[in-house]
C-alpha cells in the first residue's frame, strides 16, 4: 500500500462531496488534501468525472509542483494548489470550483459583500475579488501565476488567510482552503451559498446596505473565539 493512502483516500471523499453539494458541473472542479510532515499534498486527476474516481486514482504532486506518484497526469489546477501550499503554512486543504453564484461574482468583478448574518457567521468582512491577472503573467505559467494573484492581493489588502478561508479571482472562479480537505469543502459550500443570497439580496434592492458591524461581531464572536457558544 502506498504510504500516501490516507492522503489519497482524503482527497477523493472530499472531492465526491462537490458533485452531492452540486459544487461542479463534469469535471469542473478539484480538491486536494495535504500532508504537513511529508511534503505532499494528493489532488484530483485531471478531466476524469467523477464518477470514475477512485483514491488510487489520486495523484500525489509535492509543493514545487513535482508529480511524485500517479500514472494520471494532476488537475490543470495543480500549481495553483502547490504555490498556495507552499508559502501557506497554516492549510492542508484546497478547493477550486466553477460554482455558479460564486463564479458569477468573480466574473464581475466584484468582492461579495456582507448583506447578512449568514454571512457574518463565516467572516468579518466582505468576500474578496482579486483582479483578473496582468498579462504577462498569463503569457507565462498561468496556473503557478495564479497562485501568486491570490497571495499578492491578500498581502496587499493585509487580509489573512487564516481568517479569510475564501477567495474570487476576477474573471475567473473561486478558490477555498482550510486545514483540512474538509473545512475546504465546507468552505467552498458556503461561499457559494453566501454568493446566491447576495445575489438575491441585489436583485430585491439594488441598494441594500451592508451588515451594521454589532451583528457582523454578535455573529461571528458567537461561533469563533474564546467566548464563542453556538454548537456542543
Amino acid at each position: 500500500m502506498s504510504r500516501y493512502q490516507h492522503i489519497k483516500q482524503t482527497a477523493y471523499e472530499a472531492n465526491m462531496q462537490l458533485p452531492k453539494l452540486g459544487l461542479v458541473l463534469f469535471t469542473f472542479g478539484n480538491v486536494s488534501a495535504a500532508d504537513r510532515d511529508l511534503g505532499v499534498f494528493a489532488i484530483k486527476p485531471s478531466g476524469v468525472p467523477y464518477d470514475e474516481l477512485t483514491p488510487e486514482k489520486m495523484v500525489i504532486v509535492d509543493f514545487d509542483g513535482n508529480t511524485i506518484e500517479g500514472s494520471l497526469r494532476p488537475s490543470s489546477d495543480t500549481k495553483t494548489h502547490a504555490v498556495l501550499y507552499k508559502y501557506w503554512a497554516g492549510i492542508s486543504g484546497i478547493v477550486h470550483t466553477h460554482s455558479t453564484y460564486a463564479t458569477a461574482w468573480a466574473q464581475a468583478q466584484r468582492c461579495i459583500p456582507i448583506f447578512g448574518t449568514t454571512h457574518a457567521d463565516h467572516l468579518t468582512t466582505d468576500i474578496p475579488c482579486a483582479p483578473p491577472m496582468e498579462d504577462n503573467r498569463i503569457a507565462g505559467d498561468y496556473e503557478y501565476q495564479t497562485g501568486f494573484q491570490i497571495i499578492d492581493y491578500f498581502k496587499e489588502n493585509g487580509l489573512d488567510y487564516k481568517e479569510i478561508e475564501m477567495v474570487l479571482v476576477g474573471n475567473h472562479a473561486p478558490f477555498t482552503w482550510g486545514k483540512t480537505a474538509e473545512k475546504a469543502v465546507y468552505n467552498s459550500a458556503v461561499l457559494e451559498a453566501v454568493a446566491h443570497m447576495a445575489h438575491l439580496t441585489e436583485q430585491i434592492d439594488n441598494y441594500a446596505p451592508r451588515l451594521k458591524d454589532s451583528l457582523i461581531k454578535k455573529h461571528y464572536e458567537r461561533k469563533h473565539g474564546p467566548d464563542s457558544y453556538y454548537g456542543q
